[in-house]
């Protein structure tokens, strides 16, 4: 791996958090205090929100490999998953976060560092990058529904999965949530994992092309700088926004 930065997946990851932050700022305002804003409750809402998820989970897949120690890294998000799951269950029991966004990348970036290691050890030989990136996309779409009992995609249901499925609360994690559950940052591995890997995958495509990766390297420095402390800022934003909404 050549070294260096590329400012602009930095850059890109930078955006993603101000949006991030904004939009969990309204959430705030909404839920937690009440002031009714329709089309943040509407189907814009929705898109920008997970116009956010998508970008971050896709983005964190493409550098998965820029990392230096992956399997460090992997254990640090997802220690940090954990750690806002047992203060949001302490502090703010009405809003708990269980399987949230830092323990799904955590948990990828850990599969990822496992399967990355056993292809080495039997000597495979090396998966085709478009093969894999039309798969896993493919699969992200068909179980999209799968946390809701469905295969299919936004209310497309293509299938209905049998219910025996989610009877158990140790499934939650893997996409098969039993009955009272509840998380109000819910992103299992299925279907996400699958985003993440199409993230992967696409950096496997482009990743060794040097025209492609030196058009990367430039960037807006503000963001880029946000970008380089994502996780930092990720655990510190919805602190930092209660309590300027309480001295408000």
């Amino acid at each position: 791996m050549k070294k260096g930065r590329y400012n602009a997946l930095d850059t890109l990851r930078g955006l993603l958090l101000v949006n991030m932050s904004a939009y969990h700022a309204l959430y705030d305002v909404v839920f937690i205090k009440g002031v009714p804003i329709s089309w943040y409750t509407g189907p814009l809402g929705y898109i920008w929100q997970q116009g956010i998820c998508w970008g971050f989970i896709f983005l964190s897949g493409f550098c998965f490999r820029f990392s230096r120690h992956p399997l460090r890294h992997g254990l640090t998000v997802l220690g940090a998953g954990i750690l806002v799951s047992l203060v949001t269950t302490l502090a703010m029991p009405s809003e708990r976060i269980l399987y949230g966004v830092l323990f799904l990348l955590g948990m990828a970036g850990l599969i990822q560092c496992g399967v990355w290691w056993l292809w080495n050890k039997l000597k495979l030989p090396p998966y085709p990058a478009w093969l894999g990136l039309a798969i896993f996309i493919s699969l992200f779409f068909l179980t999209r529904g799968v946390p809701y009992g469905y295969l299919g995609f936004e209310g497309i249901r293509l299938l209905e999965l049998p219910s025996w499925l989610y009877q158990s609360q140790w499934l939650a994690p893997a996409g098969l949530p039993g009955p009272g559950f509840w998380s109000s940052d819910y992103f299992p591995l299925i279907p996400w994992l699958f985003l993440y890997l199409s993230g992967y995958f696409l950096w496997r495509l482009v990743g060794h092309n040097p025209r492609i990766m030196e058009k990367l390297k430039p960037g807006f420095r503000p963001l880029a700088f946000l970008g380089r402390h994502s996780l930092l800022i990720y655990l510190a934003h919805q602190p930092v926004l209660m309590l300027v909404f309480m001295l408000v």
